[in-house]
């Protein structure tokens, strides 16, 4: 890999750490980068190798979350427990999904998201903790921990937009207390999905380990960002981020039409 290519993924993981702690969706940066540097690259090679560099940053900014504000941790911690088998069944299945299918999922996907925060825009914003309940409480665990679990270790980009958007539809959190949670989730899909890239060889351990280094100084940044300036800040990243990535991916489908 040359300079240029190297220095591109270096800037992509500090700025994926970054947009990860706050909003989550770090992937959707890191994931493409990879792809265009190294033209070729087997998809799972490519969701491995960013998965190494994401545990680290979504580990970094759970914990910063987790000294800092309040976590859910009846909803967190059994989320992640699942969210680590789950995520693995996802990527031993990940080698059946051909390669130009991501892009017009993730961009169908992508476009619902922008579309429902649009609708609502009090979403997230102020905490509505009349909307937990004990059922409610069940069904995020499930959505989080089953179903975008096995989307993260499946595709992956978008998981923890998608985690946050869980906790703040399903429970009422506010963006700051959902994205404590999904980074605790995300960390572990992370985990599990390694495991299994890196047992399949799917994993470039040494450019992997460079990225890490950059994602977890960008998810230190963000993490601290997000908490102090609150959840209004955290909805405006979330919806540049969004629609940024859906100009990006209909754009880079269209070229590819």
């Amino acid at each position: 890999m040359d300079a240029l290519s190297l220095t591109t993924l270096l800037t992509a993981a500090l700025l994926a750490g970054w947009v990860d702690a706050v909003v989550g969706g770090g992937g959707l940066l890191l994931l493409p980068a990879l792809l265009v540097a190294a033209p070729g690259v087997p998809v799972a090679t490519a969701l491995g190798t960013n998965k190494l560099a994401a545990i680290f940053g979504t580990s970094t900014a759970a914990v910063t979350y987790a000294r800092r504000t309040k976590l859910d941790w009846a909803v967190a911690g059994p989320a992640a427990g699942l969210a680590v088998l789950t995520a693995g069944l996802g990527a031993a299945l990940a080698g059946a999904v051909p390669g130009s299918a991501y892009r017009p999922v993730v961009l169908v996907v992508l476009v619902a998201v922008a579309v429902f925060v649009l609708a609502r825009p009090s979403l997230g914003v102020v905490a509505s903790p009349q909307r937990r309940s004990p059922v409610r409480v069940v069904v995020a665990v499930a959505v989080a921990g089953l179903g975008i679990a096995l989307y993260d270790g499946l595709i992956g980009p978008g998981t923890g937009t998608f985690l946050v958007l869980a906790f703040t539809a399903l429970l009422g959190s506010d963006f700051v207390h959902a994205s404590a949670m999904a980074k605790v989730v995300n960390a572990g899909t992370n985990l599990g999905a390694l495991v299994v890239f890196g047992l399949t060889g799917h994993v470039w351990w040494a450019l992997g380990a460079a990225m890490a280094v950059c994602n977890v100084a960008g998810a230190a940044v963000g993490a601290r960002m997000a908490l102090r300036r609150g959840a209004g800040f955290v909805r405006v990243v979330l919806l540049v981020v969004v629609l940024a990535l859906v100009a990006r991916l209909g754009y880079d489908q269209w070229m590819a039409g």
